[in-house]
């Protein structure tokens, strides 16, 4: 049976990799880009779509992850 410090590294490790991918992802500064302020892009391509997909996988991993930890804890 797995232990909780295995469940928490692996979510520590992925957390770590999600926030690396969005921070590269951004591409326009400010804060009025928040707010909607900014050029709105629609369609990704190369290595933009790629990260994208990428980040999408980790973030559907870091839920099931945290899923798995409840029930098996």
């Amino acid at each position: 049976m797995l232990n909780s410090t295995f469940f928490n590294i692996l979510q520590l490790i992925l957390s770590i990799l999600i926030i690396l991918l969005v921070l590269l992802q951004s591409k326009s500064s400010g804060l009025s880009t928040v707010f909607g302020g900014g050029s709105f892009q629609t369609t990704r391509r190369g290595s933009e779509k790629v990260l994208h997909i990428f980040t999408v996988i980790l973030v559907i991993l870091f839920a099931v992850v945290s899923v798995l930890r409840l029930i098996v804890l």
